[in-house]
């Protein structure tokens, strides 16, 4: 053990105590001093940081701590002097030989000692965790927080692991109005320096300092103490955003809390429950809809969370949805080369825009049921109208249903029921939910195209892991993500990567489609760049009719002939 000697003896005794407990549970030990600097050190610090205990003694503790925990660390010293203690955060230090694997820290700050810090490192240490993958919950590396999809299994999990442990807690969802015109004001370190505190603000005020998600942009969601002031943690993040703000204005936090005091609930119905609410949460923007009205307890959401689960059910096995239809046109030709089914719920459901239902589905695990409804619904148009016209038709399959074997076993059978769709019926997998098995996705795709049905990659360019997919899949189509082609139309060098990127698909044998193709402009700048297919309003919104492509809209931008479907 090592000390620099200068301590009371009020924090002395303090330090043997916390030491005498601490020792059963940590790997090291530090204390510091109201200016953070540390006093006293023991435990291997050399196995772990490279360097003896010894000499730490009188260096800035955050001195040790990775750069990009920093800023956590900073708001776990704030909540510790407020609230006495610091529970299993997940953070690294900076050592001789680069960064460490994550520890967990937990400690106290005594106030009537002069805010001295006491502090416990251990290393392989967890709080529980589920999601219905198996997988580990996702992360969004440039913050820490856990990312939405999984959060809702994380915090199911979680509370009642902290039930058992008699810890009382609840979840809440604050919602920073402003926050992405906020981002565009500031320069780049500032925009990181704003997120970076804001989710090191909200990890550090969760329950165990690691139960905060991103949601979306500006919408975030923690698990905590009941005791925790959520009204106070608003005003701090709110105060903090107006002094980032060169205009002084910053954003307006919203609030909401969630009451999860029924023990009875399952973790699968707290789960659903919670996803409900985050999908609800995300979809603020209409319908008279406030975040006030999620502050309700769980049982509540829980009887909503079924009705929605059990409504969807209903409409997948009743079919009682659309299909409307929108045509994917050769570029230079303007011939319809195919057109893409596109699903349109009735009644109420039909509401809004389906993409918060599908969300919903896949997040809930009923997406590939849905999916086969709706290969079913098209396959059953297409029985019709092949006998006018043989139009292709792709269909939407999501990553969550391409791993799993219920969706392609029933789908291979219903597609040997209906051999005639071979060369007509195409796939499109959405990049909406992670495929993490590529190796048995690449099987599922090969299973198609064996039996002659064309499978493009959608989303393209949407998130990450694109070039991946591209590189572990064999498809035949990539489909570009609308935001990608508009960024990619904003950006200097926007022209030369998607040229690029038409040029690598050529190269593999992969037709390219770029979609929200709304302009003339935007039809001029794809061609440009070698794209082959165009989708888009500049050709008509969808429709159940066919007929309201024939003559094209637009035609006339590609000159010579009226553009009509491809026969055949």
């Amino acid at each position: 053990m090592e000390s620099d000697g200068t301590q009371s003896s009020g924090a002395r005794y303090e330090r043997d105590r916390f030491v005498a407990l601490a020792f059963c549970w940590a790997d090291f030990l530090v204390e510091a001093d109201p200016e953070r600097r540390i006093v006293f050190a023991a435990g291997p610090t050399e196995s772990i940081l490279g360097v003896a205990s010894s000499a730490l003694i009188g260096t800035e503790l955050q001195s040790m701590i990775a750069e990009s925990d920093r800023p956590l660390v900073e708001q776990l010293f704030l909540v510790a002097q407020r609230r006495g203690r610091i529970e299993n955060v997940t953070v690294r230090l900076q050592g001789v030989h680069g960064l460490t694997q994550p520890l967990s820290l937990a400690g106290y700050c005594l106030a009537d000692l002069g805010s001295h810090y006491f502090l416990a490192f251990r290393a392989n240490h967890s709080l529980p965790s589920r999601t219905r993958s198996g997988d580990r919950p996702g992360r969004d590396l440039g913050t820490g927080l856990l990312e939405g999809g999984s959060f809702s299994d994380v915090v199911a999990a979680r509370i009642n692991a902290f039930r058992k442990s008699g810890q009382d807690v609840q979840v809440s969802l604050l919602s920073l109005d402003g926050f992405e015109a906020l981002h565009e004001r500031l320069s780049p370190a500032d925009q990181d320096n704003l997120t970076r505190t804001v989710a090191a603000t909200l990890r550090a005020s969760s329950a165990g300092g690691d139960s905060a998600a991103i949601l979306d942009p500006g919408k975030f969601s923690l698990l905590h103490e009941a005791s925790l002031d959520i009204r106070q943690l608003a005003q701090q993040i709110g105060d903090f955003a107006r002094q980032s703000d060169p205009l002084g204005e910053g954003v307006t936090v919203e609030s909401a809390t969630i009451g999860v005091d029924d023990p009875s609930v399952s973790d699968e119905d707290l789960a659903n429950s919670l996803l409900y609410t985050f999908n609800r949460f995300r979809d603020t923007s209409g319908g008279g809809f406030s975040l006030a009205k999620l502050s309700t307890n769980i049982s509540t959401l829980m009887s909503e969370a079924v009705n929605s689960v059990n409504a969807f059910r209903r409409v997948v096995a009743s079919g009682e949805f659309d299909v409307a239809f929108q045509p994917i046109v050769n570029a230079n030709s303007g011939e319809i080369h195919h057109y893409e089914g596109l699903c349109r719920f009735r009644g109420e459901m039909g509401e809004g825009s389906p993409y918060r239902h599908i969300a919903f589905a896949e997040e809930t695990g009923l997406i590939w049921q849905f999916d086969l409804a709706m290969v079913r619904k098209v396959v059953e148009w297409m029985a019709v109208a092949t006998a006018k016209n043989r139009t292709g038709i792709a269909v939407n399959v999501s990553g969550h249903s391409v791993g799993t074997f219920a969706y392609a076993n029933e789908l291979h059978k219903l597609l040997r029921q209906n051999m005639w769709t071979r060369g007509q019926l195409l796939f499109e997998i959405t990049e909406s939910a992670r495929m993490s098995d590529l190796e048995s996705a690449n099987g599922f795709i090969a299973s198609l195209r064996n039996e002659s049905y064309r499978v493009c990659l959608d989303d393209f360019g949407a998130g990450a892991a694109s070039f991946q997919y591209l590189s572990a899949l064999d498809v035949d189509v990539v489909k570009l993500d609308g935001s990608a082609v508009r960024n990619a139309q904003r950006a200097a060098k926007g022209e030369a990567f998607l040229t690029a990127l038409a040029r690598l698909c050529n190269s593999l044998g992969v037709e390219t489609i770029a979609e929200m193709i709304d302009t003339p402009r935007g039809l001029d700048f794809v061609r440009k760049c070698g794209i082959q297919y165009v989708q888009g309003f500049l050709f008509g919104r969808p429709s159940r009719r066919l007929e309201d492509f024939d003559p094209l809209p637009q035609g006339q931008l590609f000159g010579g002939a009226r553009p009509a479907a491809r026969r055949g």
